[in-house]
């Protein structure tokens, strides 16, 4: 199975390698659980969100509800895991040049740095932090856009929060020509800058990286893990219902269409044997 629904959205069915292969145009976002409920609540949003050309899933949590619906996707590939595998799996090809926009002030350059230590190349050609509140300023999108198309970049890896960084991608990726991968990656460009922590790797297995994420940040946090999100489970439930629901009335229907095919087969049989005799 290529593609896996969750709550209506169609995420792909991939390991990373598999991915890394894959992706060489188009738009990458990676769903989450937040980003899941942000788009049952947001039509417009969700018909923007599954226009992307890929989809990675981006959590454990939506891995174990994928398995309790009878459909498991292969392996969880967050934001923060594929960025340094696709820098890494791209370091010696010179047509991948990468622009960062997104993290405070100064993030983003120390990101860069780092990155194109780590391949010993200049991978990452360019990067900004944006504002506060950028994507409603036309002028210093504006700017950014010309900065992007400037520096020659064929990736662009945006790290804003969702669902601010793909709405921006979605808004402006007609205006950057030479840009052939859109990557959406949340607080990834923190990560690569060392600025925030990513949880140990024991905790993201299990399902609990939202946890970390909530006792490093839990100003921020708190509301998306502890209220906004909490309703996922009670959705999975009832998508699984209905999908059963939805099974038995098709098998009924089988088994309905085959007992008229069997009854008109009798008619047939019984027809021949009168004209026979």
């Amino acid at each position: 199975m290529r593609k896996i629904n969750i709550l209506n959205i169609e995420i792909d069915n991939l390991f990373l390698t598999e991915a890394l292969e894959k992706i060489t145009s188009g738009l990458v976002f990676t769903p989450n659980v937040d980003h899941i409920m942000k788009l049952q609540k947001d039509p417009d949003f969700l018909k923007l969100y599954n226009s992307a050309d890929y989809k990675l899933c981006d959590s454990q949590i939506v891995i174990y509800a994928s398995n309790f619906l009878g459909t498991p996707i292969k392996q969880k590939i967050s934001g923060s895991d594929f960025f340094p595998a696709f820098y890494t799996y791209h370091k010696n090809n010179k047509n991948i040049k990468i622009f960062l926009l997104g993290g405070p002030p100064g993030v983003s350059t120390k990101a860069k740095e780092n990155i194109n230590k780590k391949v010993k190349r200049e991978i990452v050609v360019g990067d900004y932090s944006p504002s506060f509140g950028f994507e409603n300023n036309p002028q210093e999108c504006a700017e950014i856009v010309e900065m992007i198309n400037k520096s020659g970049a064929t990736v662009l890896a945006v790290g804003v929060g969702s669902p601010k960084q793909e709405n921006w991608i979605y808004a402006h990726k007609d205006k950057l020509p030479n840009v052939k991968i859109f990557l959406a990656i949340g607080a990834t460009i923190n990560f690569e800058a060392g600025d925030l922590k990513r949880a140990p790797k024991f905790l993201s297995k299990i399902g609990l990286e939202w946890l970390h994420r909530l006792f490093s940040e839990p100003q921020r946090l708190w509301k998306r893990y502890l209220v906004e999100d909490l309703p996922f489970i009670y959705l999975i439930v009832k998508q699984k219902i209905r999908f059963n629901i939805n099974s038995r009335q098709r098998i009924k229907q089988l088994n309905q269409k085959s007992e008229v095919r069997s009854k008109h087969q009798l008619v047939r049989e019984s027809k021949h044997c009168l004209v026979q005799d």
